[in-house]
């Protein structure tokens, strides 16, 4: 007996259009799950078993409807319209709403402006920030997205993996490129960091991102320990506190933790 995995109509008949669009919705999540800087057409034929004709079509019409980009090369990854689309969905999702009242706290006792942030293809994305009420501000927004290297963020989410083979399936994927003098170059280094990491249990960025600012991160794990989000603190460096850890690192890693607490209860999937 064959049970059709498609939508059917009052005939028992798969809804038309299905079919195609289930095509083109597993093209896409090949696209996004690619923790590299994009796939080929090759990469996608291998990933989800279409023909290659049937794939340029699909690619064709996808980037018509800005949901893909062409990054050079016959490198395709995710385009402005779906990140649009996708942040829409942010403002809504379940793990803003969870870690909302906490970062609020967070904010607040620090007078900075805070982060969360996610892993979504290959990078950190922001789904929620709150702004320092301080004539200095962030200029990220929600969607954007920022390297797992030189993010205090991307650095926490790294250290926090217990599964190994995938970290290093995430580190090998990286380009290296400076943003600053003080960027990291490469993974001998940044292995390095995450050992560092992994022993004071949070995460910097020393204006490696961004001159001038400074950021520290933390991950938010699951019920089974398993890093689901990030917070960072971001500060202009000519206003950051004397006594660092006690100011921002200390709430920092308070509110990480009783959020990991929180999801644990709670059996939330981010």
């Amino acid at each position: 007996m064959t049970i059709s995995t498609f939508p059917q109509d009052k005939t028992g008949q798969p809804v038309a259009g299905t079919a195609s669009f289930s095509k083109f919705m597993r093209v896409l999540d090949a696209i996004a799950g690619n923790a590299g800087p994009g796939v080929t057409i090759q990469d996608l034929s291998v990933s989800v078993g279409y023909p290659k004709p049937t794939l340029y079509r699909i690619v064709d019409a996808l980037l018509a409807e800005g949901l893909i980009i062409n990054k050079g090369g016959q490198l395709f990854g995710l385009g402005p319209r779906l990140i649009s689309l996708a942040s829409q969905a942010l403002e809504t999702s379940d793990l803003r709403k969870v870690c909302r009242e906490q970062l609020m706290a967070l904010r607040d006792l620090t007078s900075e402006t805070v982060h969360l942030a996610v892993p979504v293809n290959g990078a950190m994305t922001y789904i929620d920030k709150l702004e320092s009420p301080q004539a200095v501000r962030m200029n990220s927004r929600l969607g954007s997205q920022v390297t797992f290297y030189s993010s205090s963020v991307g650095k926490a989410y790294l250290a926090a993996l217990k599964d190994d083979a995938h970290r290093r399936r995430l580190v090998g994927a990286i380009t290296f490129e400076k943003f600053t003098d003080n960027t990291l170059s490469g993974p001998d280094a940044l292995y390095q960091e995450i050992r560092d990491i992994e022993q004071q249990g949070f995460s910097e960025d020393r204006e490696e991102n961004e001159l001038d600012i400074f950021c520290y991160g933390c991950a938010i794990v699951d019920q089974h320990a398993r890093p689901v989000a990030c917070i960072s603190i971001s500060i202009p460096l000519f206003r950051i506190a004397a006594d660092r850890r006690k100011t921002y690192i200390e709430p920092l890693m308070d509110a990480c933790k009783v959020l990991s607490q929180k999801l644990r209860l709670l059996d939330i999937d981010a």
